[in-house]
């Protein structure tokens, strides 16, 4: 699906040249209401609509109720997540409203679908094995005298130490990170719920045993990286590229330092560094806000149910009575 540029008639007149850019100008502005991995997902997701309509002859834009709901019917019947068909369901209502059309989304008959969906399959989410502390302790690799093995040292660690989504991590670039004495201070220029890009600077304490700090300045200087990207691809033979890592590569990275050490590479993700400070500072009895102000949750419901999930068994209303 290719995003189309607005266009407005007044009139018979053809537009003046001036008001011809001022619409371009305020077609990207409407773009950037999403971000790009937004957009490149309703893109995605909105293509298998169009290919399911194609298949059965029914027009995809404008979609008709019943064709949006037949279709989420389909979905779920081939195994999607509920997490999944409700953005499939964004996609199509986003694409329809961008294009000038009514969404069938808004139908009681879809809606109907999608509650009916969620009722049967549960919305419950898959989540990826936190990579704990004394995960991560693990499997963040001892130096052996390969770029390889620092930078995958380093995104580990620091990773876990700043709770980052894969996306910050390979965001951040050399300018970002300061070094002061109790640590670093990384400056988080735009994030999953900073659509507006105001930013956000986070602390990253030294550590004992593995300490974050020690391993991202032994990259930079075994790598020497200046500026620009802190996190690089490697070819083989120990070749630095100059382009910036993908999010792709960290869950491999983690995964593959997972299974390095035993555990099973299938239970991790790229995720599981955001979880795993999560959970471990729950079970140390972290402050939820200084947690928050490490993670840059917006709302507390999130945290709630790690440190809920750490205090099950503490006090139980059970405890001594059988």
């Amino acid at each position: 699906m290719e995003e189309k540029p607005v266009s407005i008639i007044v009139g018979a007149a053809l537009p003046a040249e001036n008001f011809v850019q001022d619409l371009a100008q305020a077609a990207e502005y409407a773009r950037a209401e999403k971000s790009p991995a937004t957009r490149k997902a309703y893109r995605s997701d909105f293509e298998l609509f169009s290919i399911w309509c194609e298949a059965r002859d029914v027009t995809a834009l404008p979609a008709s109720a019943e064709s949006v709901a037949a279709y989420l019917a389909s979905e779920a019947a081939s195994g999607a997540r509920a997490s999944t068909i409700g953005r499939r369901c964004a996609a199509i209502r986003y694409v329809h409203s961008i294009s000038g059309h009514p969404s069938p989304t808004a139908d009681e008959r879809v809606k109907a679908v999608v509650r009916g969906i969620r009722r049967t399959h549960g919305t419950a989410p898959k989540r990826a094995t936190p990579a704990t502390a004394d995960h991560v302790i693990a499997m963040a690799p001892r130096p052996d005298g390969t770029v390889t093995t620092l930078r995958d040292r380093a995104l580990l660690l620091l990773g876990f130490a700043g709770a980052f989504r894969r996306s910050e991590l390979v965001a951040l670039d050399v300018a970002d990170v300061e070094q002061v004495a109790e640590g670093l201070r990384v400056t988080i220029r735009h994030g999953k719920t900073d659509q507006e890009g105001l930013g956000a600077v986070i602390a990253i304490v030294r550590g004992e045993i593995a300490c974050p700090v020690a391993a991202l300045l032994d990259w930079l200087e075994a790598a020497s990286i200046t500026e620009g990207p802190l996190f690089r691809p490697i070819r083989r033979g120990g070749h630095i590229q100059a382009e910036r890592l993908t999010d792709r590569p960290v869950a491999n990275i983690v995964k593959s330092h997972a299974e390095r050490v035993g555990l099973d590479p299938a239970l991790f993700s790229g995720h599981s560094l955001r979880s795993g400070f999560l959970t471990s500072a729950a079970k140390r009895g972290a402050s939820i806000f200084k947690m928050m102000a490490t993670s840059r949750h917006r709302s507390t419901d999130t945290l709630i149910g790690y440190v809920r999930d750490q205090e099950l068994f503490q006090d139980h209303a059970g405890s001594g009575l059988l």
